[in-house]
């Protein structure tokens, strides 16, 4: 499952971690998985991470790990019909 499409105009990295985050929902991710499930280097994935959570899109949690979710407003509802983004007027 994807990120919902009003946020995927963001850069390639930060839609890619989004994208990630969505298939994991519950779960979350630690930085070391979202690493491996991004083709990004540490750096591009810590920039975009602090980039989202800037903008409220994930949610941090530090329990016995770091854990990153994705904001509720950013998951699809799986029960809404889906949008063909290629197609044309």
């Amino acid at each position: 499952m994807a990120a919902k499409p009003e946020y995927r105009d963001r850069p390639d990295v930060e839609v890619a971690l989004l994208d990630a985050l969505v298939d994991r929902g519950d779960e979350g991710m630690t930085v070391l998985e979202l690493r491996a499930a991004v083709d990004a280097d540490i750096d591009a994935v810590e920039e975009a991470l602090s980039s989202l959570k800037a903008d409220s899109l994930i949610t941090v949690e530090s329990a016995e790990r770091v854990r990153v979710y994705p904001h509720d407003r950013v998951v699809p509802d799986p029960d809404a019909p889906a949008v063909d983004e290629t197609a044309s007027i």
